[in-house]
């Protein structure tokens, strides 16, 4: 039975308090869960049931590159859908291949075939597995302020401090200090430093067993734990360290790639070539759950005649893969690579602008359309305007009064994460812009 309501905001109302009682949510206190009800988007803009419009500059979970409701992805899922909704992964499908095939012709060129998952995290435990089965070794070097996924094996590689919770992980994780200049762990100065954080990687190598040590896995920009650009330097010598020893390079590209740096793939402003790709968020344009591992010529031929032991059974699902098609396709044809080069450079330099009239801004930084800044309560002690794994009141209103303007920052700590879609236009940019301009005087407001 259909239930009545006088108007609008008690409909609202009676699916939220649904949602509250009978799903979980994610990293939130469930009693504190207060999401609107989503129905609709189109381009950068979704809305809720109560008629409230936002401009999406996070891409939701970094993962809409392709905005809301992309006409070309929403066409290719029902021709698909019509088609063959699903059949299992040991039967072969056109957009499967066709997806395969696609990906090697935009990815690091050493890269051959591709393992199909629902998601990020899927994708990083068969990497893991793939690592450990191919070398023959077991342990894995990943970095503190690192983000891989939030199942059991892709936490146990995380850095991020929501692995806490659920430690002890997977064994064989080495973590290491990241190259996070504005706060150097090692206490040094690019470029005097020489790069210190990467010649930190050869030595966890040695000290944990070259014989031991089957990956070295990074986000070759660092997402939510503070959009961590490296010197130019970084990746190109970690590449050197890790065939020196005989050790696989894994480059989780799940918010970096298809075009949100610029490049393709975020290793690609570097001309490297991982042994493995992560690959998720972007590859479908978030518009059907798709994830998937790239591996080299090297570890392919390796399983030509041995037994692969992975498996999902929505392994490249003929609907996702069929998305992913279509994504690719709109990449290729809106020229979005190149927008979000260009429109990233145009970004920056506004929050650039931006942090010579706040103080409150102690550190800008990105690369296309990923950028962030880091506020500090003092520029020369570079104090944190929230702590480590916390929050502020300050931050809190920040987002809380952009949201009533229609602006949907993400926010995390003391950071801003930018990450609109791709297909944002420029007079929607300066519109976010001027929202957080304004507001950032709430944030100068708490500078000593």
């Amino acid at each position: 039975m259909k239930e009545k309501f006088t108007n609008i905001k008690e409909e609202s109302k009676y699916y939220r308090e649904m949602e509250k009682e009978f799903v979980l949510h994610s990293w939130c206190v469930q009693n504190q869960y207060n999401g609107s009800v989503v129905t609709g988007g189109e381009g950068a803009y979704f809305w809720d049931m109560e008629g409230n419009r936002y401009l999406d500059f996070s891409s939701q979970a970094m993962c809409n590159t392709l905005g809301h409701q992309h006409p070309k992805v929403v066409e290719a899922i029902r021709k698909q859908a019509e088609q063959l909704c699903f059949v299992q992964g040991t039967w072969a499908t056109i957009p499967r291949a066709l997806l395969a095939k696609k990906l090697t012709e935009i990815a690091p060129s050493n890269l051959k075939k591709t393992f199909f998952t629902t998601g990020g995290a899927e994708a990083n435990e068969n990497a893991i597995k793939f690592a450990r089965m191919f070398t023959g070794r077991q342990k894995i070097i990943t970095r503190y302020r690192s983000y891989h996924g939030a199942s059991a094996g892709a936490m146990s590689i995380s850095g991020d401090p929501r692995r806490w919770a659920v430690e002890p992980g997977i064994p064989g994780i080495v973590r290491a200090l990241d190259c996070y200049c504005y706060r150097c762990p090692f206490g040094l100065s690019y470029p005097a430093c020489n790069v210190r954080c990467v010649e930190h990687i050869k030595e966890l190598i040695e000290l944990e067993g070259p014989d031991k040590v089957c990956a070295v896995e990074i986000e070759p920009i660092v997402g939510s734990n503070g959009l961590l650009v490296p010197p130019d330097e970084y990746l190109p010598r970690l590449r050197e360290i890790c065939s020196q020893f005989g050790t696989l390079l894994i480059s989780d590209e799940v918010m970096t790639g298809f075009g949100r740096t610029g490049a393709w793939f975020a290793c690609q402003h570097w001309d490297v070539q991982p042994d493995i790709m992560i690959l998720a968020k972007g590859l479908s344009a978030a518009m059907l759950p798709l994830g998937g591992v790239m591996i080299s010529k090297e570890i392919s031929d390796y399983f030509d005649d041995k037994l692969l032991f992975a498996g999902l059974t929505y392994l490249g699902h003929p609907m996702s893969c069929a998305a992913g098609v279509a994504a690719l396709d709109v990449y290729h044809e809106e020229n979005l690579i190149e927008k979000s080069k260009s429109l990233g450079e145009y970004m920056l330099g506004c929050l650039k602008d931006m942090e010579k009239r706040h103080p409150s801004i102690g550190d800008v930084r990105g690369k296309g359309l990923f950028a962030s800044i880091e506020l500090v309560k003092n520029r020369k002690t570079k104090e944190p305007m929230a702590p480590f794994n916390g929050g502020s009141p300050v931050m809190t209103k920040i987002g809380s009064e952009a949201k009533k303007r229609g602006v949907i920052f993400n926010i995390r700590w003391n950071f801003f994460i930018f990450a609109p879609p791709l297909v944002i236009s420029k007079k929607e940019i300066d519109h976010a812009m001027n929202v957080l301009d304004e507001l950032l005087v709430l944030a100068d407001q708490e500078v000593n």
